[in-house]
């Protein structure tokens, strides 16, 4: 390995000069691992992106079993979360894993521009030919990926064998990038599997026409003229510094900077394509097997990001940061037909959590799922429900918030990432669902043990595995066609005034 260290040097450069600084590389000795850390950062044009790569290879990683299989460690390049707004690659402690779990893996985690940094847009930049390109956080997810499609072979990694994979907005980001790697020819296609973990494919982006509202409202909070042109507007935000654009776009209206329709990224009617069988046709081509699933408590932690107002107004308007008008107008009126809050929540803020996650989570997820198995793509499919709860999570998440979002990351899927689990509760989740998922980025063969695909595979609060039918599915379905009759399935530029 040593003959290739200075190829895996130009390796690294190539792949963060154009977006940041290199700035160190470092060693870190773990019980039977090395892991090799790529940091690096650097204020951009567009923002601060920082890199943390994990690499297994034969010398940079020593492990029991002795040297990588015959093509090469499997490979899962991983999106962190944080509603795409915030978040950092290097959140997350792999040493355990990697060391103690069948899970033998190179796992990659790329920084990527986030906020408005990632996702600004407007309809008038694109008329007037400006220097910009909409969606750029997926635009880095990709290059991510195409860069470990290229290069993991020299860290040990097998190219053929790549998992994309994320959490909540990460997860949302695999959505992204497996739609746009599917629409790829042959050749171009990357992506053999997915981990879509608490969340799912969202509604369809805003058009870059809803979006120029965004826009519009970030320069006039920053005092910009209404007589300059996008461009012009553009070349001031460029030169302001990212702590003065961070606190304005706080302060307006529409703060959630997501995805936009853009026609390059993000296809128009690229959920539609979900409902249409086009979406599993492809993942059936090319045997792009998927595993997705939730908590049983998501809105807990949902409802603490930016909740609203304690009014029916408050929630109403908190959803128009993240969703198109018409969408929340139809949801406002499912869920409070008499515009009064129902006893089942304690508050309009409860009320707001529950519709967040149900939207980000088990709605258009099990929408997603279900397209998938009536179209002949069921079984490509792995679900799973979260109900059990493991002690360390008690460090970062109240106790009352049970199986909130986030609870499994920490305590199953990374094998209680930074924090330690007990033995009993090793051998749980060893069980329950790591040895399935070491399994899934080897080969795609997890044992699963559903009879069907809309099945659930769920951990239980007692630490028993059950088999079970969705008893959630048919309530999720109203929202998913819900949202096709207003057309939040297939988005249209939509901007214009409430009618509530």
């Amino acid at each position: 390995m040593r003959k290739h260290a200075p190829r895996l040097r130009t390796l690294l450069e190539e792949f963060l000069t154009p977006y940041l600084r290199l700035a160190h590389i470092d060693s870190k000795d773990h019980e039977s691992c090395r892991l090799v850390i790529v940091t690096a950062q650097r204020l951009i044009l567009d923002g601060l992106l920082a890199g943390l790569v994990y690499v297994r290879s034969l010398e940079m990683l020593r492990i029991k079993e002795g040297r990588a299989p015959g093509t090469g460690w499997p490979v899962l390049v991983w999106y962190h979360g944080g509603f795409l707004q915030w978040g950092n690659p290097g959140d997350y402690d792999l040493s355990n894993m990697l060391s103690e779990t069948a899970a033998q893996a190179i796992v990659v985690i790329p920084g990527y521009r986030l906020n408005l940094f990632g996702f600004l847009a407007g309809a008038k930049l694109t008329e007037e030919g400006a220097d910009y390109t909409a969606n750029n956080g997926f635009w880095d997810q990709r290059l991510a990926l195409e860069w470990t499609w290229k290069n993991i072979s020299y860290f040990g990694g097998d190219a053929g064998n790549i998992t994309i994979g994320g959490y909540s907005a990460g997860s949302h980001s695999t959505f992204q990038q497996l739609a746009y790697d599917l629409n790829l020819p042959e050749s171009k296609a990357i992506v053999r599997r997915a981990l879509m973990l608490s969340n799912g494919p969202g509604m369809q982006p805003k058009s870059t026409v809803d979006a120029q509202a965004q826009f519009d409202e970030l320069c006039n909070t920053l005092g910009l003229s209404v007589k300059m042109s996008a461009t012009e507007k553009l070349a001031v935000l460029r030169v302001l510094d990212p702590q003065t654009l961070l606190d304005a776009a706080s302060k307006i209206k529409h703060h959630q900077f997501r995805g936009v329709t853009d026609g390059i990224f993000i296809r128009e009617g690229l959920v539609e394509e979900l409902d249409s069988g086009l979406f599993a046709s492809r993942m059936k081509k090319r045997s792009v097997k998927l595993i997705m699933g939730e908590c049983r408590d998501e809105h807990f932690a949902y409802g603490q990001w930016l909740p609203p107002q304690n009014t029916y107004e408050g929630v109403f308007e908190r959803l128009q940061a993240d969703y198109p008008l018409n969408a929340c107008e139809a949801l406002m009126n499912y869920y409070f037909p008499e515009r009064s809050l129902p006893t089942a929540y304690n508050s309009w803020q409860d009320a707001f959590g529950h519709i967040y996650a149900d939207i980000q989570v088990h709605h258009l997820e099990r929408g997603m799922a279900n397209a998938l198995v009536a179209h002949g793509a069921g079984d490509l499919l792995y679900r799973y429900r979260i109900e059990w709860r493991a002690q360390c999570c008690d460090r970062k998440y109240p106790r009352e918030w049970g199986v909130t979002h986030g609870t499994d990351i920490a305590s199953i899927w990374f094998w209680g990432n930074s924090e330690r689990l007990s033995n009993n509760e090793k051998s749980l989740v060893k069980k329950a669902f790591h040895d399935q998922f070491a399994q899934f980025l080897k080969d795609g063969k997890p044992q699963w043990n559903t009879e069907n695909s809309l099945q659930l595979r769920t951990l239980k609060p007692d630490g028993t595995i059950t088999i079970e039918d969705d008893a959630w599915l048919a309530n999720s379905l109203k929202v998913w066609e819900l949202l096709k009759d207003v057309g939040a399935i297939d988005m249209r530029p939509q901007s214009r005034d409430s009618k509530l």
